[in-house]
């Protein structure tokens, strides 16, 4: 029989995705279902199961070989579990050992979901022939993954490369995670839209507060929202010149839904960032958008299965 697949998860507080991905990271077979983020852990789980019991459905199941998952995080790869802060009935939970039991002990990776997206960046997307990456999600938060020496580098718990909690601003508002001036606490969408609306930006006839409707103003020259980016990407800027510094990337990829504003992030962040990447060794660091899009967490959830040398058993 042919194990050339792998049943990949992409688990949000938004969605549970599920698809059949072949080596060359192409999505075969697909189910989703939305996360039941508010309700306890068992029905979040059941929910994980319907999209593997749907998966399991296609003729093409019995090529399944192993399984990647993909999770918002914090996850702990070396223990097989998952505390998702948007899925509070999940914490400390052994996704790991139940996907185990749901799949007939198929071995199982599991990584962070920055992680993921950057393992489909470097497999298939922008990072692809880059040796040493870091790939960004700008959003709701904001993740991160790094390549290392031509393969992914999850670190000891999947965890390795979160940007989003490099301290840029040792003054700045107290994050969530329990530091301050955290990149994500200046450059996620709900914080660009804060930061805008504290300095008097004011939505549109709509009543648009996102930071897309930010993006917008700021592509029309309202000066508030053209700062507020321009605070962003000063924050990015930093914290990328920080990791390029210390583990010599060479190249930065940014998706999620903020690096959709174009310009009005790219061009202050490429500004922004020559003032910080300025030894000799970090010059050449270029920055450019994600490929991927909305596949990319269960691609990245593949390539794991695939390329990491020790998928979590259980």
């Amino acid at each position: 029989m042919h194990t050339d697949l792998v049943a990949a998860l992409d688990i949000g507080g938004t969605k549970i995705a599920g698809a059949l991905v072949d080596g060359h990271g192409r999505i075969l077979a697909r189910a989703q279902r939305p996360t039941p983020a508010q309700q306890d852990g068992q029905r979040v789980m059941g929910a994980v199961e319907e999209v593997l019991g749907d998966l399991a459905g296609s003729p093409l199941w019995e090529r399944a070989g192993r399984v990647g998952i993909g999770s918002a995080g914090p996850v702990d790869a070396s223990a097989g579990t998952v505390s998702p802060v948007n899925v509070p009935g999940w914490r400390d939970f052994p996704l790991v050992e139940r996907v185990r039991a749901v799949t007939g002990g198929l071995p199982v990776a599991l990584i962070g979901d920055g992680v993921a997206i950057t393992a489909a960046e470097h497999w298939q997307g922008a990072a692809r022939g880059h040796d040493d990456a870091l790939c960004m999600v700008v959003s709701t938060g904001v993740g991160g993954g790094l390549v290392l020496n031509g393969r992914l580098h999850p670190g000891p718990t999947g965890n390795a490369g979160h940007i989003g909690h490099i301290s840029v601003d040792l003054d700045g508002d107290p994050c969530p995670c329990g530091s301050r001036g955290c990149v994500e606490r200046i450059a996620s969408g709900p914080n660009i839209a804060r930061r805008a609306l504290e300095q008097g930006w004011r939505p549109g006839p709509d009543g648009d507060t996102s930071a897309a409707a930010v993006a917008a103003a700021a592509r029309e020259g309202d000066p508030v929202a053209v700062a507020s980016f321009e605070r962003a990407a000063q924050a990015l800027a930093a914290g990328i010149a920080a990791t390029a510094t210390l583990v010599e990337i060479d190249i930065a990829v940014i998706g999620g839904g903020v690096a959709k504003a174009g310009d009005v992030l790219f061009a202050p962040l490429r500004k922004a960032l020559a003032g910080y990447a300025t030894l000799s060794f970090v010059q050449r660091l270029t920055v450019t958008p994600a490929r991927m899009g909305t596949d990319a967490g269960l691609v990245g959830a593949a390539a794991a299965a695939l390329h990491v040398a020790a998928p979590t058993s259980g």
